[in-house]
């Protein structure tokens, strides 16, 4: 794929979060395009270059659509959310979900982009 074509993927991303934001409230935008786009933009971006350059653009582009205050606040919400799910998945053995290695690595990809998002300034390189 393109360097274009994934620039403009999260460019729609995007554009997409700011009509759900309009339509079902902050939650839902914040939700739609950092916990679910951006994270699978960080998953793609470990394994594949063309990701890994279009990232910070991408985060870039997500911390110019919140104020601080409401990236740190869902950030924590995401965060606490997903470690109620993370120990549910651990203490029924009858469920068949995420390997505790999957998990590890969701939980190192979120922690990468929570600091991305709340660091107080992006650096460039």
């Amino acid at each position: 794929m393109s360097t274009r074509k994934l620039h403009e993927i999260w460019i729609e991303q995007c554009e997409a979060a700011e009509s759900i934001k309009a339509r079902y409230g902050l939650k839902a935008a914040f939700d739609y395009v950092v916990a679910e786009k951006l994270m699978n933009f960080a998953t793609a971006a470990s394994e594949h270059p063309a990701f890994a350059r279009e990232l910070p653009r991408f985060v870039a582009k997500v911390r110019r659509m919140f104020t601080p205050e409401e990236i740190q606040v869902h950030i924590e919400r995401i965060e606490r959310e997903q470690i109620e799910r993370d120990a549910d998945v651990t203490v029924d053995d009858d469920f068949v979900g995420e390997s505790p290695v999957t998990i590890a690595a969701r939980s190192r990809r979120f922690e990468t982009i929570k600091e991305f998002l709340t660091v107080p300034q992006l650096g460039t390189s």
